[in-house]
């Protein structure tokens, strides 16, 4: 009996020698706790977004200073030259006389121009394009260069190989101003005219890109009317989301006895929203204090884009949004042209709003020099992709755009160096 006693004491005894359980966590047969190292699947090696959106240009891109801005200002003339990178060796210093061809492609001219040479045509694309012509007299390189852009092609010759090779396509490098407003202008024109593959070197003001005789003549005209006394257009912009604080839209009427029925010079009606010309005392600050009555204001993007008269460019939302939204995939897009109109000078602008899922709206807007842009009326749903969502169905993205007009003024001497720049190019182009 005192055997079974002492038995059942020791077996009450605590076990301080055992260490107690810990919970563990089971998933997929994997053991999680707080030393677990995360697995993560596989990604696709794709560029990752910010590294994508990078861009040495966005801190002028992206700030605007309303405390200072110029509606319109003058800038001298600049030469701005562009240079062929892709032309290769010298030709030799052959001289050519009494050459013609008829009905010919651009390698059987060249082949015929070369005969009793050591030097090989290639052809690295198919040029299809039939030429003919006299050469009177001349220089091997002149009668190439000639030959090749007769036949929209361009050349690259290798001295050492013996080797003319002619394709659709070649690399240009543009020496451009100095000041950086017209070196926005030039990027803005060329992205607007979808030339994309834009390396810009801000240290040496220089760009290169590569394209075929159609790039090369719209960067040509792009280049023209940046100088004979031409205008760089540009805007301004504050993008902003607008939530009403009650269960009803933005009463927008509300503007007129709030800014002054005289400040509110025109309303566009788009199929979708409205934009109003508005005069310069509606500027963002005003804009903002009348909102904030009604609703809360967000900012999601700001910044800047320019361009030649005339041209066309785009502002992307997204590239300077102040945070990842909804409306970060829109695009501004616009073209104006600044002169006589009905006898006053105005700006004549169409404005564009689109995503990659098509136009939005689109509006013609004729203003003055000092007047604004407002769009109103632009539903953030119009931007929403689930079948449900958070945001009120009356918040709304409003766009505020400030234009500014610069003048390049002719220099009063003639400028030295590159002798097809500003209307002596223009008039080489409409040849």
């Amino acid at each position: 009996m005192l055997v079974i006693c002492c038995l059942i004491v020791a077996a009450c005894q605590p076990r301080n020698n055992v260490p107690d359980f810990e919970l563990v966590t089971v998933i997929d047969n994997l053991v999680i706790d707080e030393r677990s190292v995360p697995i993560f699947p596989r990604k696709a090696a794709l560029t990752t977004d910010t590294a994508r959106r990078f861009a040495l240009d966005l801190p002028k891109r992206c700030t605007v200073d309303w405390d200072n801005q110029r509606v319109k200002s003058n800038l001298p003339e600049e030469v701005i030259e562009m240079i062929n990178l892709g032309t290769g060796d010298e030709l030799p210093g052959f001289a050519v006389e009494n050459f013609s061809f008829q009905n010919q492609t651009v390698k059987e001219v060249l082949e015929k121009l070369l005969s009793g040479t050591k030097i090989v045509v290639i052809e690295e694309e198919p040029i299809i394009d039939k030429i003919s012509g006299d050469i009177k007299s001349g220089e091997l390189s002149d009668a190439v260069a000639l030959i090749a852009r007769m036949g929209r092609a361009y050349y690259s010759y290798d001295d050492d190989a013996r080797e003319l090779r002619i394709m659709r396509r070649t690399r240009w490098l543009v020496k451009m101003p100095r000041d950086e407003s017209v070196i926005m202008a030039l990027i803005d024109a060329m992205r607007g005219a979808e030339i994309r593959n834009l390396l810009v070197n801000w240290q040496d003001k220089t760009m290169e890109f590569a394209g075929n005789f159609q790039t090369e003549r719209d960067v040509r005209r792009i280049i023209a009317d940046l100088g004979a006394q031409k205008y760089i257009i540009a805007w301004d912009i504050d993008v902003y989301r607008v939530y009403p604080r009650s269960d009803n839209p933005i009463i927008w009427m509300n503007m007129l006895p709030a800014l002054g029925q005289q400040n509110i010079r025109m309303s566009i009606p788009g199929v979708v929203g409205r934009a109003l010309v508005v005069g310069p005392e509606i500027n963002t600050k005003t804009l903002q204090a009348f909102l904030a009555q009604q609703s809360n204001v967000v900012l999601i993007s700001q910044g800047t884009f320019s361009i030649p008269n005339g041209w066309q460019s785009r502002f992307d939302i997204g590239q300077c949004s102040r945070e990842e939204r909804l409306e970060t995939n829109l695009i501004i897009g616009a073209t104006a042209k600044f002169g006589d109109y009905a006898g006053m000078k105005k700006l004549d602008a169409t404005v564009a709003l689109r995503t990659n899922q098509g136009e939005i709206a689109s509006y013609t807007i004729p203003s003055t020099i000092g007047d604004n842009y407002v769009i109103i009326g632009i539903p953030t749903h119009a931007f929403v992709q689930t079948p449900e969502t958070l945001i009120s169905p009356f918040a709304e993205l409003v766009v505020f755009m400030s234009p500014r007009i610069t003048q390049i003024v002719r220099n009063q001497t003639p400028a030295r160096g590159h002798a097809l720049s500003g209307q002596s190019l223009r008039d080489y182009l409409e040849e």
